[in-house]
């Protein structure tokens, strides 16, 4: 077998896409954007929206992951490279989840699913700054990011420089 089931391909995908979106809208979108701003409520609604979909998604994948056979490891050429890979996987993994719960942990820790999706009118505090979660969320954002890149990277490198068809394993289609 060289490919993956295809229902983690199709996940693979839609993560890669709404996990790129939230990090974009949060640093963006978000960040710049002050919580007296009307239209904030806006983007905290979609950026939660999305979070919420990431971990039922990756709920989803870590599921079908461990009840569906995998191909074998990738080979980097380099005992190094083989073992960064190795270890980049579930540190995505990690990484993900960690931002999501972070996200929960300032949400809750803010009244926020009440003011964002409640409509109680109440306004949003001055800054989440104070709130000891959104600098575990903001930490794990750019790790997030440069473990994305570093992946991206890696896929690219594969397709390009090795030509060894590893990105073929996440093609939609039949294995």
């Amino acid at each position: 077998m060289t490919r993956y089931h295809p229902a983690l391909v199709i996940l693979h995908w839609l993560l890669a896409v709404l996990i790129i979106v939230a990090l974009i809208a949060g640093k963006l979108i978000l960040d710049a954007t002050p919580n007296s701003d009307p239209a904030k409520l806006f983007s905290l609604r979609a950026h939660m929206s999305i979070g919420l979909a990431v971990l039922v998604l990756m709920v989803l994948r870590v599921v079908i992951r461990w009840r569906s056979a995998a191909p074998p490891p990738a080979d980097a050429g380099h005992p190094a490279l083989n073992l960064a890979a190795r270890l980049a996987h579930p540190a995505l993994y990690l990484l993900i989840f960690g931002m999501v719960f972070s996200g929960i942990a300032i949400s809750a820790a803010a009244g926020l699913p009440g003011i964002v999706f409640g409509g109680t009118g109440a306004p949003l505090p001055e800054t989440f700054d104070s709130y000891a979660a959104r600098g575990v969320h903001g930490a794990l954002s750019g790790l997030l990011i440069a473990l994305v890149a570093l992946h991206v990277a890696a896929a690219l490198w594969h397709q390009f420089i090795r030509r060894d068809g590893l990105m073929g394993r996440m093609r939609p289609g039949r294995r």
